[in-house]
C-alpha cells in the first residue's frame, strides 16, 4: 500500500489560546518547536491537531481556547494529502459559532471536514489514556473509529442521541416502562454496529500491540481487550436490546442507563495483570504510546494517508532505550511530517536533530538562530 504523506505547508493561528498571531511556513519534513513549559508549544500543537479533530485536543469548549480577550480565533492551513487543498476554520465566542472551509467551501456538514489534515498527537498526557477512566479509552477508540469510517461516526451520532433521550425519559418524574422502552430499538441497532467495529478492531490490533510493547522493551507479554457490559453473540443488536430490557426495573430506579458500548471498556494487561493498576509508570506509559502508533496505523491503513506525528515532549519520562526505540519506529514507519515541541535544546533527541528549528516564547513563533 502506498499511502500518501500528510504535509502541513503553511499554518496561520490568530488568537488561539495564548497565540496572538502566528505565520509559518513548515518544512516539508517538519520542525523542532522550543519553548519553556507555559510559553505556547503545546499551544501551537493543539492548534495543529485542531485542524484533525475540528475540537480542542484537550477537551476545551472552543470559547474558551479563544485569546483571552479576542472574540474570535482563526486557523488557517495550506495542507498536502492526495492533493494540496486549504482548510480554515474560525470561531466566534458571542454566537458560539463555528465555520468551516474546505477549499473555500462550507461543507454541507461538519464530520465532512474532520480528518482533512490527518494528526496524531503523542503526549505526556497521553498516561491518562491507561490510568484514567474507562471514558478516556471509548473516546479514544470513538474518534479514531469515526475518523477512519463515516459509517461508524453516524452510528455514534445516533447512538448519543437516543442514549440521551434514555437517560432524559428515565429521569422524568412521570416516566412510565414505555417512555423508556421506546429508545431501546435505536440503541440496540446503532449500538450494535458501534459494538462489532470496536470488537473487530481491537481483535485485528491485538498482535501488534504486543508486538509494539516488545520492541520498545516490555520483556511480559503485553495484551489488549474489549470488555462489553453486552454478552458475545452472534446476533448483538438482540444482544443489546436485552440486556436493556433486563436493565431497565433498575435502569429506572438509577435514572441512568447502565449496558450498552457507553459502558464498555479497552483493558490492557502484561503477563494477566491489569496494567493500569499493576503496571509501573514506565509500563503504562509505553502501553499508552503504542495506542497511538496503533491509532496511526489504522488511520494510514483506512485512509491510505499517513498523518503528521506531533510529539509533545513524550520522552521525558522514559529511558533512554524505550525513547529510542519509539523514534526507530517513527523513523520507519512514520511518512508524514514529525513536529517535536520540546523545553529545551538538550531534548532534542539525535534522531530528530536534522529537523529545523523554532522557538516560542510569549505566545510569539520565531526562526531559531541557533
Amino acid at each position: 500500500m502506498n499511502a500518501a504523506a500528510a504535509r502541513l505547508q503553511r499554518l496561520t493561528v490568530h488568537d488561539f489560546r495564548n497565540l496572538a498571531r502566528v505565520e509559518l511556513d513548515a518544512p516539508a519534513d517538519g520542525f523542532v518547536l522550543i519553548g519553556e513549559n507555559g510559553q505556547g508549544k503545546t499551544n501551537l500543537l493543539e492548534a495543529i491537531h485542531y485542524l484533525h479533530l475540528l475540537r480542542s485536543s484537550r477537551g476545551a469548549r472552543d470559547q474558551d481556547v479563544v485569546r483571552f480577550g479576542a472574540d474570535t480565533f482563526h486557523l488557517r492551513a495550506a495542507i498536502e494529502t492526495d492533493h494540496e487543498h486549504e482548510l480554515s476554520i474560525g470561531f466566534e465566542r458571542a454566537g458560539k459559532r463555528k465555520r468551516v472551509r474546505v477549499d473555500g467551501v462550507i461543507p454541507d456538514k461538519l464530520s465532512d471536514a474532520l480528518g482533512a489534515l490527518p494528526s496524531v498527537l503523542f503526549s505526556p498526557d497521553d498516561v491518562a489514556l491507561v490510568t484514567g477512566a474507562p471514558s478516556g479509552r471509548r473516546r479514544y477508540l470513538d474518534i479514531m473509529l469515526a475518523l477512519t469510517d463515516r459509517r461508524y461516526l453516524h452510528a455514534l451520532q445516533r447512538y448519543r442521541t437516543a442514549l440521551a433521550h434514555r437517560n432524559a425519559a428515565l429521569r422524568d418524574p412521570s416516566r412510565s416502562n414505555a417512555s423508556v422502552a421506546v429508545w431501546e430499538q435505536p440503541l440496540a441497532e446503532f449500538g450494535a454496529r458501534l459494538l462489532v467495529e470496536r470488537r473487530q478492531w481491537v481483535a485485528g490490533v491485538e498482535s501488534a500491540f504486543g508486538m509494539h510493547a516488545a520492541a520498545i522493551g516490555e520483556t511480559g507479554e503485553a495484551r489488549l481487550r474489549y470488555a462489553s457490559t453486552v454478552s458475545p453473540s452472534d446476533d448483538p443488536a438482540s444482544a443489546i436490546a436485552h440486556s436493556l430490557e433486563d436493565k431497565r426495573p433498575s435502569d429506572m430506579r438509577r435514572g441512568v442507563t447502565q449496558v450498552g458500548p457507553h459502558r464498555d471498556d479497552l483493558l490492557m494487561t502484561l503477563d494477566g495483570r491489569d496494567i493500569r493498576v499493576f503496571g509501573s509508570a514506565g509500563q503504562q506509559r509505553t502501553a499508552a504510546i503504542v495506542l497511538r502508533m496503533l491509532e496511526a496505523a489504522t488511520f494510514t491503513e483506512r485512509t491510505t494517508r499517513a498523518p503528521i506525528f506531533l510529539l509533545d515532549d513524550p520522552f521525558a519520562e522514559l529511558d533512554v532505550r524505550r525513547s529510542t526505540r519509539i523514534l526507530e519506529w517513527l523513523a520507519r514507519d512514520g511518512r508524514g511530517q514529525t513536529i517535536l515541541a520540546v523545553p529545551r535544546e538538550t531534548d532534542i533527541p539525535s534522531e530528530l536533530t536534522r529537523l529545523e528549528r523554532l522557538r516560542v516564547a510569549s505566545g510569539v513563533v520565531e526562526r531559531s538562530c541557533a
